[in-house]
């Protein structure tokens, strides 16, 4: 018996726990899937059988899955948990190439990719930077089992002055890291990766900055139906846009309007202080 936990669902991938209780050493087949499928183990171990090969899986192999692959499973040793990655055949082939040639299937967990997975996880606990994360761990599972090139870094400069300008422009794309590279017409961890070598900072942590600054002029204006100014700029909630301005300049927006001379009457649901959580997030 399978169960499924989401942990993050986007146009272009998914991130699921899957808990599986069967116990049994006998093959059962599975229906081909229509996604890239990127599975790594948190807990216990099975076998897979595809593509005529056998790799016995745990936490240091996963497995990479193609559309249409047939896949068979066998539990020995009882039940197991997963990561789940699901990914769109365009965005693997937007990271991987258009022709990927694959030396194995099987993914060996190294040290890097099990911090990948790991930041992957803790993402999926923020409303932030799940794509960017996404797209690091893809990038290396390509790094280690695609054999054809990918692109490198040149033109990185020129790359992030035209993000930043979409990002400037507020242009729907801007929205998300996957839908600007597509925009950009680059893979996700290009312009992911070329955004912290040029700028030192993510593309998501800059992309937030640009939202902070438009929170302040809307602040400094008497703006106080925060929920409005959250939907406004693109948070996903009051709660998001209350950690991000905080995590950024050290106040909540009630306490910067007061600061930017703006106070003025304030209802309780427009407090941000019960929806700062004690932590804090890059």
């Amino acid at each position: 018996m399978l169960s499924f936990v989401d942990l993050a669902a986007r146009p272009e991938f998914s991130v699921s726990v899957v808990d599986c209780l069967d116990d049994h050493r006998g093959w059962k087949g599975e229906q081909p899937r229509e996604d890239v499928r990127l599975v790594l183990v948190q807990r216990g171990g099975f076998r897979r059988r595809a593509r005529g090969e056998v790799a016995d899986l745990d936490r240091t192999v996963g497995y990479l899955g193609l559309p249409g692959e047939e896949e068979h499973f066998a539990h020995p040793a009882g039940g197991d948990v997963c990561t789940s990655i699901g990914l769109t055949p365009r965005l693997w082939h937007a990271v991987a190439g258009e022709a990927p040639r694959l030396a194995r299937s099987s993914l060996y967990v190294d040290g890097r990719l099990d911090l990948a997975h790991r930041r992957l996880l803790a993402a999926t606990r923020t409303a932030d930077d799940v794509a960017e994360e996404v797209a690091g761990l893809v990038a290396e599972v390509v790094g280690q089992v695609v054999t054809t090139t990918v692109p490198d870094g040149t033109g990185d400069r020129a790359l992030v002055a035209r993000a930043r300008g979409v990002i400037g422009d507020d242009h729907p794309a801007a929205a998300g890291l996957i839908p600007l590279a597509e925009l950009l017409g680059v893979s996700p961890y290009r312009l992911s990766r070329a955004f912290t070598r040029e700028l030192g900072v993510s593309l998501t942590r800059y992309r937030n900055r640009v939202r902070v600054g438009r929170a302040l002029d809307r602040l400094e204006r008497g703006e106080s139906r925060l929920a409005v100014l959250a939907a406004d700029l693109g948070f996903s909630d009051q709660a998001h846009l209350c950690r991000t301005v905080r995590e950024h300049l050290g106040h909540t927006p009630t306490a910067l309007r007061r600061l930017l001379g703006a106070n003025r009457s304030t209802t309780p649901t427009q407090e941000c202080a019960a929806s700062i959580p004690t932590y804090m997030h890059e």
